[in-house]
């Protein structure tokens, strides 16, 4: 009557089994001892048993966990062989009810290893969902009561941090000799049909409830679980997953290797193993190449599309959720389908049964696993669950192929080429491809030159103005300072011991002050060098050691030299680091918009920091890798440039007023109105303009920021204003139209000119227009300024 009141209580948990804690198994141990010959034996068994008689319940079951506490000293003393004392202090043991982490009797070791986990620890079998839980549940049932030989063994561990805070990792062993598996009337009889529908049909809870509902068994008496420390092994694993992953060349038997693991694992000797890699640019399956690389699913087949090789539900779980997709009876699928992929191409091979595993880093999914077999049932969605603890092996092993070639393409263009765009590295992997075939039958292969015909140049630069002549002003204000220290210790030196030579070294560093301080030479900087390296610092160095009160005075002044310039370094210091941040500023701007307009169109970029930022912009049909071009995509293009420049000039303004040296920039576009061609130059590993007459363009943006307004010395360039270079009309009315559009957003004022250029060398006729740029000294603000504006602002 207890044991139906305890159904009744344990009736809402959605479990197959009802899990009754019960120690009746092992107290008939002690009947049978208490009748033993051995009198120590029987008077030990006969104390258990009277100590237990009181409290029939120990041997009926109950599940009210409060009943553990109540006979918590009686339990003890029952499990006192089981638990003993001796050895309490070493072993890992506890006791609990079935399936469950409720535990009621620990080792001494495990309560210690408990309290150090802190308060707070819940104990847990790691990564055991619950779904999971009652299909574990099912399979004891499948294989106790029923008889049928379903594996689902794997390894349970718990996760138990130490007084450090160190995760320790423990393997769990049940031992469940004293339980007892009872049908209650809720349990059905199962066909081999049942069971078939259940291996199909591994992550459908509904199917497994429907065949083994919940509460259908009692599960009597309790398990006990041993712990061992495995937290070496585990590292170890782990240490040994990041190897296998930067693992090189395969050996020539890496399949038959493969299938053997494979074998092992499953106990299963008929495995063969195939695997396919995944383009997901084109949505593509593609074969793998290597010695012995098969795909079942790909059936000799080079490259098939996914929709085609995959019916819409194997679609769905490979590709979409990357989950395994197993197929217990290839037949029967075949048959449901109406011969649909990948039944159709698995049954054409004789297999009757599969299990495709995706092959995902960071949910990317990179290829399939194909595990394949000639027997029915033989792979199946329960035994395709115990991949998921050699996954992260598998997937370095069976990409170990695809990496090499991946690798290897990288290697010969790496070598060929150095770093590619990546809107052109499309090409550069089809040649290099083209370059690896050709090695490996047997020829002699050269990496061809890439060249892009008929595509559309774009130019830009943001310069920093008078950078040469600010670079100059901060070396020699530092010359100054340390020239101007130098002559005060000398003077100090020459008042305290009159030597005449003395003297004259103050005479020579009043001269490179007075040199300096009215024109800075190209060699004056390293004419002071030499001068305070050979001559100044042997002084000091011999005064530091012959005259204490000097010495001080010299440390003073040599704790302000640059340890890796050996000068002062002050003023050249604060222009560096100004320009470096511009560089850097301006350099995330650019780079950060560029990845949203790859986005509108492919197009090859490249972009160089010098004393300011400069790109080179080129788009067209055949970089566009299949895309369809239309002249829509360049006129974008422009717009998306001046924009940027814009508000890369922004940013820029936003960023003066906290530089060591607050430095103006200013801004240029180059227009050229017609297509040309590019070619990668093998022997200078970049690219540049293919053809004489292209040449024309590259002179122009070589010179272009030099030049003059024609008829004045005015520069073409002027800090406020992005001046657009072009040579046609219709470019004229074309930008003109733009930056219309851009007034009315607050990028430029009314102030708009054309000017004609001076003519360069080799190239006349040029025109530009030059804009004048409004500025916000804060995102929040609606407010903008012309330059002249905005120095004001900055001077109040």
């Amino acid at each position: 009557m207890e044991i139906n009141n305890n159904i009744a209580e344990v009736h809402e948990e959605d479990f197959p089994l009802v899990r009754l804690v019960s120690f009746n198994k092992l107290l008939k141990h002690y009947d049978e001892m208490a009748n033993s010959d051995d009198a120590y034996l029987a008077h030990k068994a006969n104390y258990i048993l009277n100590a237990q008689a009181p409290y029939p319940e120990l041997r009926e079951g109950f599940t009210d966990i409060n009943l553990l506490e109540k006979h918590k000293d009686v339990i003890k003393t029952i499990l006192q062989d089981t638990f003993s004392v001796v050895l309490g202090e070493n072993e890992i043991k506890a006791a609990s009810f079935a399936y469950n982490n409720t535990i009621f009797q620990k080792s001494v070791r495990l309560e210690k290893i408990l309290k150090d986990a802190g308060p707070d620890f819940k104990l847990e079998i790691k990564s055991l969902a619950e779904e999971f839980s009652y299909i574990l549940g099912c399979t004891v049932i499948l294989n106790i009561h029923y008889g049928f030989k379903i594996d689902l063994k794997r390894p349970l561990f718990y996760d138990i941090p130490d007084k450090n805070g160190v995760m320790r990792h423990y393997r769990i062993l049940y031992n469940a000799d004293f339980m007892e598996l009872i049908p209650t009337d809720k349990a059905k009889e199962l066909t081999q049909e049942d069971v078939n529908a259940l291996l199909e049909n591994f992550d459908n809870i509904d199917v497994w409830k429907e065949k083994i509902p919940p509460n259908s068994f009692i599960a009597k008496g309790f398990v006990i679980s041993n712990l061992f420390d495995v937290t070496a092994e585990h590292s170890i694993s782990e240490i040994k997953s990041s190897l296998i992953s930067n693992d090189k060349a395969s050996e020539d038997n890496f399949v038959e290797n493969l299938q053997e693991t494979f074998r092992s694992f499953f106990n299963i000797r008929d495995i063969r193993v195939g695997f396919v890699s995944y383009n997901s640019s084109s949505q593509r399956f593609e074969k793998i190449l290597g010695k012995n690389m098969d795909s079942f699913m790909l059936n000799n087949k080079e490259i098939e599309c996914c929709n085609e090789a995959l019916c819409q539900n194997s679609y769905s779980k490979l590709i979409e959720e990357n989950n395994f997709l197993a197929i217990p009876d290839v037949d029967k699928a075949y048959k449901k389908s109406n011969g649909q992929a990948p039944f159709k191409s698995l049954k054409e091979q004789g297999i009757k049964s599969a299990i495709f595993a995706p092959i995902a880093n960071k949910e990317e999914l990179l290829g399939v696993v194909e595990l394949v077999s000639t027997n029915v049932n033989e792979l199946n969605g329960v035994n395709a669950q115990k991949l998921n603890d050699i996954m992260p092996f598998i997937i370095s092993a069976v990409m170990r192929s695809a990496k090499e070639e991946e690798n290897l393409i990288d290697a010969i263009i790496q070598h060929e080429c150095t770093t590619v765009h990546s809107s052109v590295y499309w090409r550069f992997k089809e040649e290099a491809k083209r370059f690896m075939v050709a090695g490996l039958e047997g020829k002699q292969p050269s990496f061809k030159e890439i060249v892009f015909k008929d595509i559309f140049p774009l130019y830009g630069q943001i310069d920093i103005k008078d950078s040469s002549q600010a670079r100059n002003n901060a070396i020699q204000k530092d010359l100054i300072v340390q020239l101007s220290k130098i002559n005060k210790v000398l003077t100090n030196i020459w008042e305290k011991n009159r030597l005449p030579i003395y003297e004259e070294l103050i005479f020579r560093v009043n001269n490179h002050l007075d040199s300096i301080e009215e024109m800075l030479y190209t060699n004056s900087e390293q004419s002071v060098f030499d001068f305070v390296k050979e001559e100044i610092t042997p002084i000091f160095n011999h005064i530091k050691k012959t005259d204490s009160s000097l010495k001080k005075e010299i440390l003073q002044y040599e704790e302000n030299i640059d340890v890796e310039t050996e000068s002062y370094y002050f003023q050249r210091k604060n222009y560096d680091e100004s320009v470096m941040q511009i560089n850097k500023k301006l350099a995330s701007v650019i780079d950060k918009k560029q990845l949203e307009a790859q986005k509108m169109f492919p197009h090859y970029f490249e972009r160089y920091k010098t004393d300011g930022v400069e790109h080179n912009i080129y788009i067209g049909d055949s970089i566009a890798d299949g895309k369809e071009f239309n002249s829509l995509y360049l006129n974008n293009l422009r717009l998306w440039q001046l924009q940027v420049m814009c508000e890369m000039e922004n940013v820029h303004y936003s960023l003066k007023k906290d530089l060591p040296v607050q430095l103006d920039v200013a801004s240029l576009i180059l227009v050229h109105n017609s297509s040309l061609s590019i070619r990668f130059r093998m022997d200078e590993k970049q690219f540049d303009v293919d053809g004489t007459y292209n040449a024309r363009y590259e002179i122009i943006k070589k010179r272009i920021d030099k030049s003059y307004i024609k008829g004045t010395r005015e520069r073409l360039t002027q800090t406020g204003k992005l001046a657009i270079v072009y040579s046609q009309k219709k470019d004229e009315l074309e930008y003109l139209r733009y930056i219309r559009f851009l007034k009315s957003k607050g990028y430029f004022t009314s102030n708009i000119e054309i000017v004609e250029i001076e003519g360069l060398q080799g190239v006349s006729g040029l025109k530009a227009i030059r804009a004048e740029i409004l500025y916000k000294t804060d995102k929040s603000e609606e407010k903008t300024y012309t330059y002249e504006d905005l120095m004001q602002e900055i001077k109040d």
